[in-house]
């Protein structure tokens, strides 16, 4: 019986260390590694051996022939992607199971190369990867630094508390929080003077400020960041309890990428399925007396387009309350002219409807409706947001929205950084000798969690290369703020 990889894959590529006949792919060295969803067991080549599984560190990976209910699909997903393939033909290099050939060293460094000391700012995945690179495969010492009280950055506060399974990632992190040659300072401010106590700092703080629209309207009350909501349901202490009014019927959120959906689920989820999950209390009692019933994902271009991930989508779509507006004609051809394997084939089988927006959302329960070919234009309203004027000259009534059209990096004191694109400059994660940058901080707010590990690995490399070079500035003494 083959495994099959699910709906929680993060694509950091543990699975694929551990196959001994490279079954998963792609494969980092690969063309379509981090562009795809996800990665892929091919169930001709498995052997079954249970490797995957045990490696994956999000409990993404089962026997095909176990999964049942909405992840029973994925059994379809995985062979899917191998058809008409050859993988093994494909391969520049051979799977595990090959002859012994000299062992390759993706770094070289002298058998005199001291230990350095390295400040690395942010607990998240780009962090932590790049201290798992350092302390595994140097004699580094890290001082790891957080401005929060509380470690995990993205895990912590970014993923949605129904996500339990991705959110363990978090357990293989946090193994390196008590190793002999790491320091753990939390609620500690990281200044411009944190480089004269180490020989190098990598800065993974990460991408928080929401892309503007630059929409008239845009700065009415009412009008939210999907930050401070995604922060608010998981307690960020950032975010006032009350920073989230769930007294409008209909909430309107621009945009279709995962977090997109992660607020749309969890604003119309029943309150009791979130209980026992890391839901922040105050946002699960908040939820259980709010007047939402109607939750709308506005989309600028067609359904063959959207930004979301398959497996977010056919989660979304599972639990049956997911509605397309038929207002179009392009959206009903899309869908239907599409072929499996093929994006708008998602919404096969998922109910139409022409909205009359006017209204308000009907009675009973609460639903998701996903509306295509639609730009916001404003947001209407004189003291509030009262509508969103679309694509068409539509207005959309609603009491709230939910500004999700991506994020970007803010300025950190002491570096250069570029507005257009919301990142600081680097090259391979370099700024200059002895300071360095990982994760959306360095490359923009793309890829997921698993993302990270390659663009860590790459940072640490420069850091690497710098300090065998001789690059790296003396070391001056300093001061860490007490935040």
């Amino acid at each position: 019986m083959a495994f099959a990889i699910t709906q929680t894959c993060c694509a950091d590529a543990s699975c694929v260390t551990v196959c001994p006949v490279n079954c998963i792919h792609p494969t980092p060295d690969e063309p379509d590694f981090g562009t795809t969803d996800m990665l892929y067991v091919d169930p001709a080549t498995c052997i079954d051996c249970g490797a995957c599984a045990d490696a994956c560190p999000v409990d993404a990976i089962f026997p095909a022939g176990d999964l049942t209910g909405p992840l029973k699909v994925y059994e379809e997903i995985n062979a899917e992607f191998y058809a008409g393939r050859d993988v093994l033909a494909e391969a520049t290099v051979a799977p595990n199971f090959h002859r012994w050939s000299p062992p390759e060293f993706g770094r070289v460094l002298p058998s005199d190369f001291a230990a350095l000391d390295v400040a690395v700012v942010g607990t998240g995945p780009a962090g932590m990867y790049a201290v798992e690179d350092l302390l595994l495969h140097t004699n580094s010492r890290v001082t790891l630094i957080d401005r929060l009280a509380t470690p995990g950055g993205l895990i912590r506060y970014g993923v949605a508390p129904d996500h339990p399974s991705t959110k363990k990632i978090a357990e293989t992190f946090a193994r390196f929080h008590d190793h002999p040659r790491l320091r753990l300072r939390l609620g500690t401010e990281a200044g411009p003077e944190l480089a004269g106590r180490h020989d190098a700092v990598i800065y993974a703080v990460g991408a928080t400020e929401a892309r503007r629209l630059d929409v008239p309207g845009e700065d009415l009350p009412g009008s939210l960041a999907a930050a401070t909501v995604v922060n608010w349901y998981n307690g960020h202490p950032d975010v006032r309890p009350d920073a989230v009014d769930l007294s409008a019927e209909r909430v309107v959120v621009v945009g279709t990428g995962n977090v997109a959906l992660d607020i749309a689920r969890i604003l119309t989820a029943a309150p009791d399925s979130l209980k026992g999950t890391s839901i922040a209390p105050a946002a699960l009692a908040r939820l259980r007396s709010s007047k939402v019933r109607e939750v709308v994902l506005l989309a600028r271009r067609g359904p063959a387009d959207a930004a979301y991930t398959r497996p977010e989508l056919l989660a979304l779509a599972a639990r049956g309350d997911l509605v397309v507006d038929a207002h179009d004609p392009r959206v009903a051809a899309e869908i239907d002219a599409a072929v499996p394997g093929e994006k708008a084939a998602l919404l096969h089988g998922v109910p139409r409807e022409e909205v009359d927006w006017s209204t308000a959302p009907p009675d009973g329960a609460r639903r998701i409706v996903l509306r295509f070919h639609s730009a916001p234009l404003a947001f209407t309203g004189d003291t509030e947001v009262r509508g969103v004027r679309v694509t068409g000259d539509v207005e959309i009534t609603a009491g709230r929205v939910v500004r999700a059209a991506g994020f970007r990096g803010v300025p950190v004191p002491g570096l250069p950084f570029d507005e257009n694109t919301g990142t600081v400059p680097n090259t391979a994660g370099r700024v200059e000798p002895g300071t360095y940058v990982a994760g959306w901080i360095k490359r923009g707010p793309s890829g997921g969690i698993g993302a990270n590990k390659a663009c860590a690995r790459e940072t640490v490399g420069a850091l690497l290369e710098d300090a065998v070079g001789g690059r790296l500035r003396t070391r001056r003494r300093g001061l860490l703020r007490r935040g």
